[in-house]
């Protein structure tokens, strides 16, 4: 059986206007590929209605688990949770075990915090959604059907991806292997590897060159790692392998892991 698949929504004008940079997608695609949850696909879009439904319905139906970021704050411009009700055709009402639980923990707070009208929007979710509960704030995140809603800010959003993490139902983790070479270039290698590749069908190998300046005389030196991926060990294991002896072959001397140090 194949491992669940999922696809990543950034919602928010603030990271397509260039104001914010997302710090989500590759916490997200990691930890994924830990639970055997490959990322397949990550799209940003912006804080309109019509385009997060339709994007919504579009990629729920393709992919076993949809996570999205972003937009369930309490502003006029947080509309997500309102979306995904109406992606789902279901009202958007207030949960009110949320709505106690959020109006005690500002009512705590010293001093007091007004629980207003704009924080109700906070405890406000699709009917039949299953609060997403952390550590970090009593306001939720929520899962409705294979959609996984939460918040944009990385260390809320972290905090309740991990609170999810133990009901994901995932497959095979998914494993990798790196191999780093200094002064290796990916048009040297190209054929080489695609040879290798076809070796490997069930892997992803992939070429990502790097370039930095390094040592005391600010010497620039560049290079290329390469990652084979995939849900066998022993295969990735062998096509690293692979990669080695070819490095070798032209006179390159890989390291596995971790790039060379600088300088």
């Amino acid at each position: 059986m194949s491992n669940p698949t999922a696809c990543l929504l950034i919602i928010g004008n603030e990271v397509l206007s260039g104001r914010t940079r997302d710090a989500n997608l590759q916490y997200l695609a990691t930890r994924l590929g830990e639970l055997g949850i490959p990322l397949r696909e990550a799209r940003v879009i912006p804080d309109v209605r019509e385009t997060i439904v339709a994007t919504l319905n579009e990629v729920r139906a393709r992919y076993d688990h949809v996570f999205t970021t972003g937009g369930i704050g309490p502003t006029h411009d947080d509309i997500t949770s309102e979306c995904v009700a109406e992606a789902f055709g279901v009202p958007w009402v207030v949960h009110e075990e949320t709505r106690a639980l959020m109006a005690e923990d500002y009512a705590r707070r010293d001093p007091p915090v007004e629980f207003n009208a704009a924080r109700l929007r906070m405890a406000t979710l699709p009917l039949g959604a299953v609060p997403i509960r952390c550590t970090m704030t009593s306001a939720p995140g929520f899962t409705m059907g294979n959609v996984h809603v939460m918040a944009g800010v990385p260390r809320i959003m972290q905090s309740m991806f991990e609170a999810l993490a133990p009901s994901l139902k995932g497959g095979v983790p998914v494993v990798s292997r790196t191999v780093h070479a200094l002064g290796v270039y990916e048009g040297n290698i190209a054929a080489q590897l695609e040879a290798i590749q076809a070796r490997f069908p069930a892997l992803e190998i992939g070429s990502y060159p790097f370039y930095r300046a390094h040592g005391p005389q600010g010497f620039a030196g560049g290079g290329v790692a390469l990652v084979a991926k995939g849900t066998s060990a022993s295969q990735a294991e062998a096509a690293a392998a692979a990669i080695t002896e070819m490095l070798r072959g032209m006179g390159a001397e890989p390291v596995q892991g971790e790039p060379p140090p600088a300088g």
